[in-house]
């Protein structure tokens, strides 16, 4: 089966200018993969600076004028070309943003959703929101009726791809569950959900399938599954987020993800690795593993020495 969306070896950089007329190029995406199928929530988890929102940008067309992307962006079987990213922007795909700023404060809630009253009314019932939410505006609103207003201002249009771009920060772990259940919902039935977090624990409550990011790099693509048990997933990084998690200890490795401009020669994550070696300054190929990806020389799974 063809997927939804295939983000194939897709770059970002940023020019920058510094000193005057002294130009760098700044990488901010290297190399990074992902596909999502029909019916499916595929998350990307990893820290700040990672990528992640980038890879939402690119994919709606959306990044600043300094940006040069590479790489190949495939939707529905077709090529996702600058145009057509526009032209199915808000219709097909659409973006549920992180900020509830992305609402209008001048306007009511019922005209931001949509024009057929309603077909409004029934989306904002969808979420638990009554019929006196289409008078109100964005001030009126909780932060938690907020977020259900912008997911109910993408679905209107029944997209058949969801980008929910950190859609729960500062919500309690109650609140982003019900989010996050609408998102599965939307799933359920028939559309793909690129679901970015930095939350691997609320991630898992969805997802079908999580790809790891990391300094602009998919290390790894692992079955929501595989994350039940440390033994099935294959990157150390990935082990590490695992090992981080609350359930299991919350214990953090040391040092710090890479600043764009100041990368390592090949591995990215070789500074924080138990396990690294000369190779890891070379080239690491992401490749396929047990029914995953991964992108490591010495992966913790398979036939691994």
């Amino acid at each position: 089966m063809t997927p939804l969306l295939s983000v194939e070896h897709l770059s970002i950089s940023f020019i920058q200018y510094d000193r005057g007329t002294r130009r760098r190029i700044l990488p901010a995406i290297r190399d990074l993969d992902l596909t999502i199928d029909r019916g499916q929530v595929a998350a990307v988890v990893g820290s700040s600076g990672s990528g992640k929102s980038l890879l939402a940008h690119g994919i709606l067309g959306i990044l600043p004028y300094n940006a040069h992307m590479e790489g190949t962006i495939t939707y529905d079987g077709a090529p996702l070309t600058p145009q057509r990213a526009a032209a199915l922007r808000g219709r097909e795909i659409v973006l549920v943003p992180q900020s509830v700023s992305y609402l209008d404060p001048l306007r009511k809630v019922g005209p931001q959703v949509g024009p057929d009253k309603k077909a409004v009314r029934a989306v904002l019932g969808r979420y638990g929101l009554g019929p006196e939410t289409e008078e109100l505006y964005p001030f009126q609103l909780s932060g938690g009726m907020a977020r259900r207003v912008l997911i109910s201002t993408a679905v209107a249009a029944s997209p058949a791809l969801v980008i929910a771009d950190e859609p729960t920060p500062g919500l309690d772990v109650r609140a982003a569950g019900r989010i996050l259940g609408h998102f599965r919902e939307l799933a359920n039935a028939g559309a793909g959900v690129l679901l970015i977090t930095h939350d691997l624990e609320l991630a898992l409550t969805i997802a079908d399938k999580v790809a790891v990011f990391y300094a602009g790099e998919t290390v790894e693509e692992a079955s929501a599954g595989d994350f039940d048990r440390l033994e099935d997933l294959r990157h150390p990084y990935t082990r590490a987020l695992w090992r981080a998690l609350p359930q299991h200890g919350f214990h953090p490795i040391p040092g710090t993800q890479p600043y764009p401009g100041a990368l390592p020669e090949g591995c990215p994550f070789a500074p924080r690795c138990p396990k690294r070696t000369a190779e890891c300054s070379g080239e690491v190929p992401y490749r396929p593993l047990d029914g995953g990806f991964v992108r490591c020389l010495y992966p913790e799974r398979g036939n691994a020495s």
